[in-house]
């Protein structure tokens, strides 16, 4: 049986989303990895850092030998095992560690012995990670960018969803990209972001279209940036604007901010879901003061007083439904018309959501 088996097919990988086995520390793994990768050391946190003092006091071979000393026995069997049910389970995952040297390989060999193959990557997480890296880069090269613009609660998102040629990247980032954007769940990592949008770059390219779409985005979602040179090719393409009148959008935020974000924490089997939901709310009620000034500020905050009193009441949520409104009108409005207002020669089209689909679809 071959104990070597190499890949360097970093594009196949991503176009069948191959499952991945991802054998360095979990400190390593925390700072970023792959989609549909998994963390099954060879060696854990304390382990590693053990081999890496060993390593620059006496050097590789010694290093190497420590590491087969602490990896030994039980500790051992049980990591070929995971490896192994991990394989059962996904025959077509492939390995790496981060340079594709001897952490990979001895997994490698480990594996072979107990029976099974596996490829491993070559050149490693670092080969992978600069291959996804200039894809993104080079991505410019082949589609041309359109923009999907509007006022908070206008349904961009919704609509994006309906193209088979969009990229949601808020989505990429976990994040709704607002001030009142924050999830429980943490953003990913800035290494795993670009990551997913090498990934939603290759597999939307490979399919043939040559416009993608985005919704209109700062630099910065939430704590994660565009890569700088992508975000510029972005800033310069043709603007959509999608136009929805008051009430809808009072709807779709009030879905998004209430309903939605409150059965978010509930799920989460949080003790005292509604308190820290209304937690999150005042927080960012209170980051976005300065720019409300103090008097609307007050008022805002007195709404949504009144509106949690009359649901811890009652029970009814429509009391939001006044401080979704001001919001919209007193705070996101004027933002999004000074901006907006400044890209007005990049504004190639406005219209209600089908208006823009059957437009888009000309593309």
């Amino acid at each position: 049986m071959p104990n070597s088996i190499l890949s360097s097919d970093f594009k196949s990988i991503v176009l069948n989303s191959i499952p991945l086995i991802d054998v360095r520390a979990p400190v390593e793994f925390e700072k970023g990895s792959f989609p549909h990768a998994v963390n099954l050391p060879i060696m854990n946190d304390k382990e590693r850092h053990h081999v890496g003092v060993c390593y620059k006091q006496y050097g590789n071979d010694e290093a190497v030998k420590l590491g087969y000393k602490l990896v030994d026995g039980k500790i051992k069997e049980e990591r070929v095992k995971a490896w192994s049910d991990f394989i059962e389970a996904n025959p077509n995952t492939m390995l790496y560690c981060f340079r594709g040297g001897q952490r990979s390989k001895i997994s490698q060999e480990w594996i072979n012995e107990s029976g099974k193959e596996i490829t491993r990557l070559k050149g490693g997480y670092k080969a992978f990670r600069n291959y996804l890296l200039n894809e993104i880069e080079e991505s410019c090269k082949h589609f041309k960018p359109i923009i999907l613009g509007g006022r908070t609660g206008s349904g961009k998102t919704i609509l994006l969803k309906e193209l088979g040629n969009s990229i949601d990247l808020e989505g990429l980032a976990n994040h709704r990209g607002s001030s009142f954007g924050r999830k429980i769940t943490p953003q990913p990592t800035q290494i795993d972001f670009e990551n997913s949008l090498a990934y939603e770059l290759i597999q939307k390219l490979d399919k043939g279209f040559k416009h993608l779409v985005f919704e209109d985005e700062g630099k910065r979602i939430g704590g994660v940036y565009i890569p700088k040179g992508f975000a510029g090719y972005l800033g310069e393409a043709p603007l959509v604007v999608l136009e929805t009148p008051m009430r809808e959008r009072v709807e779709t935020t009030f879905n998004e901010y209430v309903i939605e974000a409150q059965k978010m924490y509930k799920d989460a089997g949080h003790e005292d879901n509604l308190t820290e939901w209304k937690d999150s709310i005042q927080n960012a009620m209170d980051r976005i003061k300065r720019r409300l000034g103090s008097q609307r500020h007050q008022h805002v905050s007195d709404i949504f007083e009144n509106a949690l009193s009359e649901q811890l009441k009652s029970g009814s949520l429509e009391g939001y439904k006044e401080w979704v409104e001001y919001l919209l009108v007193e705070y996101y409005d004027p933002m999004y018309d000074y901006q907006i207002q400044k890209r007005s020669e990049q504004v190639q089209f406005r219209g209600s959501n089908e208006e823009i689909l059957k437009h888009l679809s000309q593309f």
